[in-house]
């Protein structure tokens, strides 16, 4: 956490309060973020970086339990990000997706193959119908992984593993176009045409 002077303290109030907050709604499950409709309290001097890194008042949040913590209060309204509890909502600061996909779990084979992912604050997420992959081009040309964790909150998986799913990935008629992609939980989550993706390996 950031040291904090004389005149940072109206802002580390702020942050007390939407902890203690926090922890009070905390439940052994996700809290019923969807639920709540709080007054805006303005913005807080919090940021997520591209590497899933937290940020408060320019310094890495340095414990990963307060990290969890806010990540389960995190919400998504019109491509803005709040931190809510039943009491307020705050905004903060998203460079990329919210989450990153660190590590990557195969079960079965085939048709049979299930894969899950666990984020940067350590939730197992399934791929499947409800937490699909979807693939953005970047801006050198080539594609970068997301994974849909919840109510469009998504996590950037990381190139170590967005190379292995090129590795398992396979050619499939999709509409009528034969489609390169990887297969999770019966659904086929395509990456690029085939044709294509041939090309570029």
């Amino acid at each position: 956490m950031a040291n904090q002077g004389q005149t940072d303290q109206p802002e580390a109030g702020r942050l007390d309060g939407l902890t203690a907050a926090a922890r009070g709604a905390a439940t052994k499950g996700l809290p019923p973020v969807h639920l709540w409709n709080p007054p805006f309290c303005g913005d807080l001097d919090m940021r997520i970086a591209s590497d899933g890194t937290w940020y408060y008042l320019g310094t890495p949040i340095g414990r990963p339990a307060l990290v969890k913590l806010f990540s389960t209060v995190l919400k998504r309204e019109d491509g803005k990000y709040f931190l809510v509890t039943p009491v307020e909502k705050v905004g903060i600061r998203v460079d990329d997706a919210p989450f990153v996909a660190v590590e990557m779990a195969q079960e079965g084979e085939g048709a049979a193959r299930r894969l899950r992912f666990r984020t940067n604050v350590d939730e197992w997420v399934p791929c499947d119908s409800d937490h699909p992959l979807r693939f953005d081009k970047a801006a050198d040309g080539g594609l970068i992984p997301y994974l849909h964790v919840r109510a469009d909150l998504w996590a950037k998986v990381t190139r170590a593993l967005y190379y292995d799913l090129v590795a398992m990935g396979e050619a499939r008629m999709v509409d009528g176009a034969e489609m390169f992609g990887v297969a999770s939980d019966g659904m086929f989550f395509a990456m690029a045409d085939a044709a294509q993706a041939r090309d570029e390996t």
